[in-house]
């Protein structure tokens, strides 16, 4: 089929991968290239990325509401619209557009999870499953019907882990979507509006760690973090962002920490925080071991959320 793919972060770039291969791309749109966390340069989007290394075709509208964007994507006269986590919505003139609709890949089983941040959300609330949806879009909210879903356990991976087995199913997924459409074979299911929840953007405050939390608690938050909201603790006198976290069996009361052989121990309300990877303040990410071997906290200090 002629498609017109829409998608922005490195979610959507094993879709566009997967859909090259069977399909024909006519365009890809994705979202302005962004400033870098650093703020010193502009940083082009995953897909504009991989687009380009396929040469394909890439359109960077500042406003997908735009009326010359609609009469663009007209102009293409593509079968269908495919989208995986583009970041905007789309109007009700663009949804329109293509003669089969468009098509999203959604990173959660609807109606659970709607909104920006379904992994990291499903990983917070302690989710054992999750999956991929793939649905019709319509005006509202991840609300469209969808005609297939994929189960994915979630085995504890982090955020970025579970992103790309997520996005890899989701790809696959899609396909096997697109082939029931163009077979006249798709079936729409309608979304149980009594079981939707929502999942707005993940903050530093959401993964923010506190003494008072269990080490259940402490290790989603861990988990769920990303660069836009990591998770920072200051130590003594001395701050680090947590990449990743695990147990350990330490007697420190809640909100003390130590230094071990494998990195900083964290007293939480039930138990001990073992913080094994980070990224001191000013310095590059480490290993909770190479971290140790400097030496630089003594005895038994506070610690608290950065």
């Amino acid at each position: 089929m002629r498609v017109v793919f829409m998608g922005t972060p490195r979610f959507a770039v094993p879709v566009l991968e997967r859909l090259l291969e069977v399909h024909e791309v006519l365009a890809v749109y994705t979202r302005p290239d962004a400033v870098s966390r650093r703020g010193s340069s502009l940083v082009p989007p995953p897909v504009k990325e991989c687009a380009a290394s396929h040469g394909v075709r890439v359109v960077q509208p500042e406003r997908v509401s735009d009326p010359q964007v609609v009469s663009q994507m007209r102009a293409l006269e593509a079968d269908v619209i495919c989208v995986a986590a583009y970041g905007a919505i789309l109007p009700r003139d663009l949804l329109a557009v293509p003669r089969f609709g468009c098509v999203n890949v959604h990173a959660s089983l609807l109606p659970r999870y709607r909104g920006a941040a379904p992994v990291q959300r499903a990983i917070l609330t302690g989710e054992t499953v999750t999956g991929v949806t793939i649905m019709r879009m319509e005006e509202g909210l991840d609300t469209g019907p969808y005609a297939l879903q994929v189960r994915v356990e979630m085995d504890e991976l982090y955020a970025e882990e579970l992103t790309q087995r997520l996005s890899l199913a989701g790809a696959d997924a899609l396909l096997t979507v697109l082939e029931r459409i163009e077979a006249g074979t798709v079936t729409w299911r309608p979304q149980d509006e009594s079981k939707a929840t929502y999942a707005p953007k993940v903050t530093r405050a959401d993964v923010a760690l506190d003494p008072r939390d269990t080490v259940t608690v402490a290790l989603r938050k861990v988990r769920a973090s990303t660069p836009s909201a990591s998770v920072a603790v200051v130590v003594g006198d001395m701050s680090v962002v947590v990449l990743h976290a695990s147990t350990v069996a330490l007697a420190l009361e809640p909100g003390m920490a130590t230094l071990t052989s494998s990195g900083i121990a964290l007293g939480m309300a039930d138990g001990v925080l073992l913080i094994d990877q980070l990224r001191p303040a000013g310095r590059n990410a480490m290993s909770g071991d190479a971290f140790a071997r400097g030496r630089r906290i003594q005895g038994v200090v506070p610690w608290r959320r950065g």
